[in-house]
């Protein structure tokens, strides 16, 4: 199997973690430790990466983010997808769908 091109993943990584945060709010290390499982180690995000990218999302009204309490060690800051998240994450795979059967139409031509 070809290698994903990291130019691919790093352009949808916006849409990987809204996806990730549309499964339940979560912590950095958490996020990091999903997309790499889910990736099959293919996908590592580094933690700065993703606090820039969290900035910037937050800053846009797409997440939200609150403390957690110290139950389970230290206080972690979570992450929420807000309503604009999942409508930007909507709108995110229609255009991931769109530009995919736009490639399949291209490839069934040329058969």
């Amino acid at each position: 199997m070809a290698e994903i091109p990291r130019e691919m993943l790093r352009a949808q990584a916006n849409v990987i973690l809204l996806n990730v945060l549309e499964q339940g709010d979560n912590y950095v290390y958490g996020i990091i430790k999903q997309v790499r499982e889910a990736s099959n180690g293919e996908f590592e995000l580094n933690e700065a990466t993703l606090y820039t990218i969290f900035r910037r999302l937050e800053k846009d009204g797409i997440i939200t983010s609150y403390w957690g309490d110290e139950t389970q060690g230290g206080r972690r800051k979570y992450y929420r997808l807000t309503n604009i998240g999942r409508e930007n994450m909507r709108l995110a795979f229609e255009s991931w769908a769109k530009v995919d059967q736009i490639i399949e139409n291209i490839k069934a031509k040329n058969n």
